[in-house]
């Protein structure tokens, strides 16, 4: 299917100039060094090593040298991360789901604020049936109330996501990201396909903010110790009234399915996510999507 347009007016955020501006604006200029994966028998330090030098962001704390995170002196962006998953009847076509989703990605170019986004067909069985994932990450919390005050996103879920779904949640956070053009509005080379995982937390309302606070560190901890398979990840606690449903959201971008599957199976995240999050946690989700085109045409 053909690439989608990548335009998106960055005239109104303010950026500071750095080396990776040239990239950004001529993709043909390439930061990456390409790699070979390794099989799967290898360690993780030795995968590790094997993988390539991803641009990653995310507000984990990263590994440190003598008590110091060496990720300590980067300037990090607050951003705003909304999530959208929605359960599709079952009897849609086709073309009905293309033309959902090409009016939901095409959003951004009719609205401001929007400074990246990524949407696609949930992959595999999940507890709440959802079936599709919109994620949108914006500038200021005032652009989410703008967002959803839309007359045109209003419009596009009257018409042409309603009609074929009958449920759906939205999450909104706070999270920080290095500030720098391409992880803040993700683009280049690393962002163009991948897959997109997004995990919702419900927190046990009598569980001790102290043991919830320490399983999120845990997980932001995780995600430092296996960022050479991880694009970007931002975590961060849901300031949407509306939806209670959730406590917490993260949103982990890998660059291929085997990164995402050998993040997700490995030994470290079992025994993180059973020590840590079990105990105070109500009920979770997990869900993904790879990140592909959706269409060319501004709808």
């Amino acid at each position: 299917m053909p690439l989608r347009a990548q335009f998106l007016s960055i005239s109104q955020f303010s950026l500071p100039q750095s080396s990776h501006f040239n990239s950004y604006f001529f993709p043909n200029s390439s930061f990456n060094a390409s790699y070979n994966h390794p099989k799967k028998t290898l360690s993780v330090t030795g995968w590790r090593k094997c993988k390539r030098n991803s641009f990653v962001t995310s507000n984990a704390s990263s590994s440190s040298t003598n008590g110091v995170p060496e990720n300590a002196h980067i300037k990090k962006r607050k951003i705003m991360e909304h999530v959208f998953l929605l359960k599709a009847k079952g009897n849609i076509s086709e073309a009905e789901e293309k033309d959902m989703l090409d009016y939901l990605y095409t959003s951004q170019y009719h609205m401001s604020g929007i400074l990246a986004i990524s949407l696609g067909r949930i992959e595999g069985p999940n507890e709440e049936n959802f079936t599709h994932g919109v994620y949108m990450r914006f500038q200021r919390k005032e652009d989410i109330t703008k967002f959803y005050n839309s007359a045109f996103y209003s419009r596009v879920l009257e018409e042409h996501v309603n009609p074929i779904s009958y449920g759906s949640v939205c999450i909104d956070f706070e999270s920080e990201v290095e500030d720098d053009i391409i992880p803040i509005f993700r683009r280049g080379e690393d962002f163009n396909y991948g897959v997109e995982c997004i995990i919702l937390i419900s927190a046990l309302e009598m569980a001790p903010r102290e043991a919830i606070e320490d399983a999120l560190d845990s997980l932001q901890h995780l995600i430092s110790e296996y960022k050479s398979f991880i694009v970007q990840a931002t975590i961060g606690t849901n300031l949407n009234s509306k939806c209670s449903e959730y406590s917490h959201a993260a949103v982990i971008r890998f660059p291929s399915r085997e990164d995402f599957v050998f993040f997700k199976e490995s030994k470290d995240y079992k025994d993180m996510w059973s020590l840590k999050f079990q105990p105070v946690t109500k009920k979770s989700l997990l869900v993904h999507y790879s990140v592909d085109p959706v269409g060319t045409e501004l709808m």
